[in-house]
């Protein structure tokens, strides 16, 4: 029980979370490990998707409902989304993604620095491109980003995020609303790819899931009533920690 009250409470943290600006995994998927020690890493990070991806869909619910989006783009975008995700999860069995998982902090420094470096980017709504060449854009970015999650997966929310500021010209609130359907499509393919192999448990994702939509709940009241510049600061938040994650993994890689 103990357990369960661990990453139940994780759960709800990494919801809040994520509903902000993505990077929830950080929280519950540690959490996850934690608690089952002896459980196949396939089923915990199964049983991670089947909770995450509730709050995740409500936050992306809670945001549509606030932020105007261009359907016309998101949708075929999601759709990108899904199809990279599948392309990454089976690209990981053909390939070695040592050399991936060395290399991303590195990315994720530059990501920081350039963001920190332009004060006001992501302060501002300015779409920059008319709605073909923003789906475009978007599926374009929605194929790469998803087949990285497929294929590796930290970061995931956070380089959608910053792409779609960068790229596109949205302010954070946006591009964390882009983002969390982006997120919930990918997270709908490797749900499928890990339920059909059996490596979900059903009776913990469900109680996941309740406290990951609690959290989105709050996480999403945050984002909307305090604005894009709470968003961009939360975003700096989670890179930096993502930074330290992924260089003490790629460090131990290299030891």
């Amino acid at each position: 029980m103990a357990e369960l009250a661990l990453v139940t409470l994780a759960s709800l943290l990494a919801g809040c979370v994520d509903a902000i600006v993505g990077g929830g995994g950080l929280i519950l998927v540690p959490a996850l490990f934690a608690a089952y020690p002896g459980a196949a890493p396939a089923t915990l990070f199964g049983t991670n998707k089947g909770g995450a991806i509730w709050g995740t869909a409500f936050a992306a619910w809670r945001f549509l409902r606030r932020v105007e989006l261009r359907w016309c783009t998101w949708l075929p975008a999601c759709a990108c989304a899904l199809t990279g995700s599948a392309a990454g999860a089976w690209a990981v069995t053909q390939i070695d993604a040592r050399p991936l998982r060395i290399a991303l902090p590195l990315v994720l420094l530059a990501l920081l620095a350039y963001t920190l470096a332009r004060k006001e980017l992501g302060r501002a709504h300015a779409p920059r491109h008319a709605p073909r060449q923003e789906a475009l854009w978007a599926g374009a970015i929605a194929l790469v980003i998803g087949f990285y999650d497929g294929l590796f997966g930290p970061g995931t929310g956070s380089f959608f995020v910053f792409l779609f500021v960068r790229l596109l010209g949205f302010d954070f609130l946006h591009a964390s609303a882009a983002a969390k359907l982006m997120n919930t499509s990918t997270n709908a393919a490797a749900l499928t790819l890990f339920a059909a192999t059996g490596h979900v448990w059903w009776g913990v994702a469900l109680l996941l899931a309740v406290a990951n939509i609690a959290g989105s709940f709050l996480g999403t009241h945050l984002a909307l009533s305090r604005g894009a510049g709470f968003v961009r600061t939360v975003f700096i938040a989670v890179v930096g920690l993502l930074i330290i994650k992924t260089g003490h993994d790629a460090w131990s890689l290299l030891g």
